[in-house]
């Protein structure tokens, strides 16, 4: 098992690491949206969606892997009511249209309105 890190995608804020690599399957851990650059986490769902894109795309780039090789995602979301503006930048990341489950969730980290998780093949 390899912990994956990299510091284009936030670090983890508590016990946990950005992702794993084991036997060739690659899982991130949740990403929220969050710049690793500067710790900001823009406004709305479409900038947030992009953002979480971002930095799940950077910890599959860490791993060797890609958008491309993702075969299942799990999308948290904070109001079911940005399903459409979510899935509207989702689709130009995720394009190997991964099965996927989406749920709305009561709150998530730091307030944001979604996360996104991955798993991909290397």
């Amino acid at each position: 098992m390899n912990i994956l890190e990299t510091k284009n995608a936030p670090g983890a804020i508590g016990p946990y690491s950005q992702g794993y690599e084991v036997n060739g399957f690659v899982f991130t851990s949740g990403q929220i949206p969050v710049d690793p650059a500067d710790g900001q986490i823009p406004e709305g769902i479409a900038a947030q969606a992009e953002q979480s894109c971002k930095n799940v795309g950077a910890i599959l780039e860490a791993a060797g892997t890609g958008f491309d090789r993702v075969f299942k995602t799990t999308c948290f979301l904070a109001d079911m009511g940005d399903f459409a503006a979510f899935n509207e930048v989702y689709a130009r990341y995720f394009v190997s249209k991964p099965a996927r489950s989406c749920v709305a969730v009561k709150d998530l980290p730091k307030g944001v309105l979604c996360e996104i998780e991955a798993i991909a093949v290397k």
